[in-house]
């Protein structure tokens, strides 16, 4: 297990390659497929490291996104090449900031992406002290301050008022992830499905979820949305909402179109 330091670096880089099934009406790749993309990098530059799902699910433990922000200035398109930078910016007690750099094979830059990470004991479902775990060896892993080139904003907050009920939709097999709840990136595409097709002629400049509570298998999801401006808007996903209940916050996620 990770109780002694690989022969690794602290940045890995992961090439992809833009399939036509992978791109929307526009050519350019769909948020949720770049999100895949992005988790994948996170997981094997884990696993490398001995940190990855294989290794921790020996203990019962396994990694749980808390927080995702893209930022684009291009989204890749169709048969293009790019490439996935990934590193651990800081190690607090119950959590890991993990950042990305997404570009080109020439190194110009298409966007950046900042995540939050929290490990949980999958009997408790509760996060654990991530000092505390196997010698506190991820700290070997994080980058100098030289090293994190990360130049966009961090998470913000979302404060919802008079969000407006747009759809209700169930869940079904193809949104179970591994962990036996519904999918991180299923929300995202949930999300952005609510959005008319001429929102993304220009595409999205930026997009941020934050996790609240896990939904599963059969339960059924609220989406609300509230403007910000004419190009911004809030989303906050409830589940099992009824007329006597509010239902439990699953996520909310704000999106920024060009």
């Amino acid at each position: 297990m990770a109780n002694e330091i690989l022969n690794f670096g602290k940045i890995d880089t992961y090439p992809v390659y833009v399939e036509p099934f992978h791109v929307d009406f526009t050519g350019r790749i769909f948020m949720g497929v770049l999100g895949n993309h992005l988790l994948n990098a996170a997981g094997n530059h884990s696993q490398k490291r001995g940190w990855g799902i294989g290794a921790l699910n020996e203990s019962h433990h396994t990694w749980v996104l808390s927080r995702l922000s893209i930022e684009m200035l291009e989204m890749p398109c169709q048969y293009e090449h790019f490439e996935v930078k990934t590193w651990v910016e800081s190690v607090i007690k119950l959590f890991t900031n993990r950042n990305f750099a997404i570009q080109r094979p020439d190194g110009t830059p298409l966007g950046y992406a900042r995540s939050i990470w929290a490990m949980i004991d999958m009997d408790t479902r509760r996060p654990c002290d991530l000092f505390s775990l196997y010698n506190g060896d991820i700290l070997n892993y994080v980058v100098s301050e030289e090293e994190n080139i990360c130049p966009i904003d961090g998470h913000g907050r979302f404060r919802f008022r008079d969000a407006e009920l747009i759809r209700t939709i169930d869940t079904f097999y193809s949104d179970v992830d591994i962990n036996g709840h519904i999918n991180s990136i299923k929300y995202i595409e949930h999300i952005l499905d609510i959005f008319p097709r001429e929102r993304y002629e220009k595409g999205i400049r930026r997009f941020e979820i934050a996790y609240k509570t896990e939904s599963y298998l059969g339960d059924r999801l609220s989406l609300y949305l509230q403007p910000v401006d004419e190009n911004e808007f809030d989303v906050e996903v409830r589940k099992n909402v009824t007329a006597d209940s509010a239902g439990d916050v699953v996520c909310q996620a704000k999106i920024r179109f060009n």
